[in-house]
């Protein structure tokens, strides 16, 4: 999956499509109900009471095999996801809002990168919700548990290239125009510069970033606020 090429930028929207091979859905048991309230999460990591809403999607080959962006090496056929400011070792509950399957993963990967996209399932998981087919689906997140605190700084990704060349003069526009940006080359995609702008230690504060960007530079076409895993 991880499509949908940006025209006027990049590709940053590469490893978060939904092109892989699709086969016949094959539902899985439910999980069982929701865990019991938990108390904040320490500054920093994820907030066990907190949820999200928005689309699935699912990726398989050619990603099965390689290092994820937590270095772990992906296992298609593990309940594990992708998301792009959870902590890695979050763990987190999906629930399919249209057949009310549910499913529990782990976080491993960075992504997906498409608008309206807020996870992106191993097959397995998908799998488990009946999704192979659809390749998409309408879920909510609820967030079970949370690794110990540790320091959070995110960033907004505007653009990644294969060319360095075109990633690096992206990045001094930017860093021009908005004090900080720099060129990250990820395990999970190989060959590929990404180009993250700014340095926050909230993810309010980068999304407020990534709503500034997008108002003041009409040719970048996405931005996606990532967590820092290494700053």
């Amino acid at each position: 999956m991880r499509k949908a090429l940006s025209v006027a930028i990049a590709v940053t929207v590469l490893f978060a499509g939904c092109h892989h091979k699709k086969v016949a859905q094959t539902p899985a048991p439910p999980a069982s109900s929701a865990s019991p309230p938990r108390p904040p999460a320490a500054p920093g990591t994820a907030d066990p009471e907190s949820s999200e809403t928005g689309l699935a999607s699912w990726y398989g080959h050619p990603y099965h095999g390689r290092a994820s962006a937590s270095g772990e090496i992906y296992d298609m056929e593990q309940m594990t996801a992708a998301h792009r400011t959870l902590p890695f070792g979050t763990m987190v509950r999906v629930h399919d809002l249209d057949n009310e399957k549910t499913v529990d993963v782990r976080i491993t990967d960075r992504g997906p990168f498409v608008d309206g996209r807020i996870i992106d399932l191993s097959h397995a998981a998908a799998r488990a919700i009946a999704m192979l087919g659809p390749g998409t689906a309408r879920v909510r997140l609820e967030i079970l548990s949370a690794p110990a605190a540790v320091a959070a700084h995110f960033a907004v990704q505007v653009g990644a290239f294969r060319n360095r060349d075109n990633a690096e003069r992206l990045r001094r526009a930017m860093e021009v125009k908005y004090g900080r940006a720099r060129l990250v080359e990820r395990a999970d995609t190989p060959g590929f510069w990404h180009v993250l702008v700014g340095m926050e230690s909230t993810q309010d504060n980068a999304s407020a970033l990534a709503d500034r960007i997008r108002g003041e530079d009409s040719s970048v076409t996405a931005t996606f606020v990532v967590r820092l895993d290494s700053v």
